[in-house]
């Protein structure tokens, strides 16, 4: 659990009784290395069909579970929308949207599915409301959701002095010069 440990720190050692966690670790690290790489090709795949990232604006209406961009070329791209967590770029803290007071329930699901993967392999922070992070962990999370939920992809918007994480669902795309 390498690449993990800094940032989960690591597990007691095992007591005789107990298997050794390696084979775990193995499975936690694997976990993380494919969510990470879907989530980069599914990244590729919007920004080639729809131009995420490309200057799009959005915004997403958490009571009605949905996100909206509208790309350089004015179509407008919707999906359901998850929030996984928040960043506070002002003192590095992270805090997860399974306990968010800006998050309602319904939005919440794929943040709640991360919870229990870490309630299932032992890893504080994924099931600690708040933590210490940065943005490279924030994505880490989100890719994790990502992939836990079957999502579409994930999105990082700012919103004040917080970077708002995000995972969607099927897109719907509209043209608005289209005749």
């Amino acid at each position: 659990m390498k690449f993990l440990d800094s940032l989960f720190g690591k597990k007691p050692a095992p007591t005789p009784a107990e298997p050794s966690p390696a084979a775990d670790d193995a499975e936690i690290d694997a976990t993380f290395a494919r969510a990470e790489a879907e989530l980069q090709l599914k990244t590729e795949a919007a920004v080639g069909m729809w131009g995420l990232g490309s200057g799009e604006s959005w915004a997403a209406d958490l009571e009605a579970g949905t996100i909206t961009f509208i790309n350089d070329k004015g179509w407008e791209i919707t999906a359901p929308v998850q929030v996984i967590g928040t960043l506070n770029t002002a003192d590095g803290t992270w805090l997860w949207g399974w306990d968010h007071p800006s998050v309602p329930a319904p939005v919440s699901e794929h943040a709640q599915a991360v919870r229990a993967f870490g309630e299932q392999h032992g890893l504080e922070a994924l099931t600690t409301r708040k933590i210490e992070a940065d943005e490279t962990d924030g994505w880490t999370f989100t890719a994790l959701a990502c992939h836990l939920a079957g999502a579409q992809g994930g999105y990082r918007g700012p919103a004040g002095s917080a970077l708002v994480f995000m995972t969607y669902g099927q897109v719907s795309i509209r043209d608005p010069n289209a005749g």
